[in-house]
């Protein structure tokens, strides 16, 4: 690809107390490029995304996105973090977890604005559950939850948005309800999505990043089982799609 990047890596390495969970990482994802981050559990799949925005700062080398340093970047990036039981049982109706998502850092607290309800509505509008707004949160289904969290990220108007694993949890039936949506949300936007399935390689997926320390990007079409392998330290059963042989098990 030759889009101009609109995430940068540059010889970025990250510990936690001592211990070396990413090593030296060169990456750079394109504007409108989709990249699923892959690799095992303890890998450092959700630490790069905590890098992309500022939640932590590398041992070593630069992270830009949007051309500034993560933390100047975060008004325009959305991001959805992994799913945890308080998510499910949280006491609010639907507009007011998607109106969450207008919260900045200079203004944590307060009335919202004519402007942030229009754009919760619009959210909510977009992942198809503009008539649930006055819902309570807790009665959705797992499914509708989902949408509901992926509403509040896109609240903020971002240029890209990053998910962590967003399938966790899911039947099959809400996980490709779930790959509509991010193939709509893909047209105006930059993903970078985190999954332990290697199946979510799917045919939108513009790019695999694969992360186990270090880092290596690979186009869909070239993501092998001896690839697969090698990352994950075993066999692994991978569904691969490209232009030209939908499914194949490798």
């Amino acid at each position: 690809m030759t889009g101009k990047p609109v995430i940068e890596f540059r010889g970025v390495s990250f510990a936690y107390d001592g211990r070396v969970v990413l090593r030296d990482v060169d990456l750079s994802i394109e504007e409108n490029d989709f990249a699923t981050i892959v690799g095992p559990n303890g890998g450092g799949k959700t630490t790069l995304l905590k890098l992309m925005l500022g939640l932590l700062q590398p041992t070593e080398g630069t992270v830009r996105v949007l051309g500034k340093r993560p933390v100047g970047a975060r008004r325009r990036v959305g991001y959805l973090p992994q799913r945890s039981a308080a998510d499910r049982d949280f006491p609010a109706r639907v507009i007011d977890v998607v109106l969450m998502g207008r919260l900045r850092g200079d203004r944590l607290f307060g009335a919202y604005t004519d402007e942030d309800t229009r754009a919760a509505l619009a959210a909510l509008r977009e992942v198809d559950l503009e008539d649930s707004h006055s819902r309570p949160f807790s009665v959705l289904s797992g499914g509708q939850q989902q949408r509901v969290l992926i509403a509040r990220a896109l609240a903020s108007e971002p240029r890209i948005l990053l998910l962590d694993e967003p399938t966790s949890n899911l039947d099959a039936i809400m996980e490709k309800n779930l790959y509509d949506l991010l193939e709509r949300l893909h047209q105006r936007m930059t993903i970078a999505l985190v999954t332990h399935d290697v199946g979510f390689v799917t045919d939108i997926t513009k790019t695999v990043v694969c992360v186990k320390q270090s880092v290596v990007c690979h186009e869909t079409g070239r993501l092998t089982g001896e690839l697969m392998s090698e990352l994950y330290g075993r066999d692994v059963r991978a569904v691969i799609h490209d232009d030209r042989a939908g499914r194949e098990n490798a």
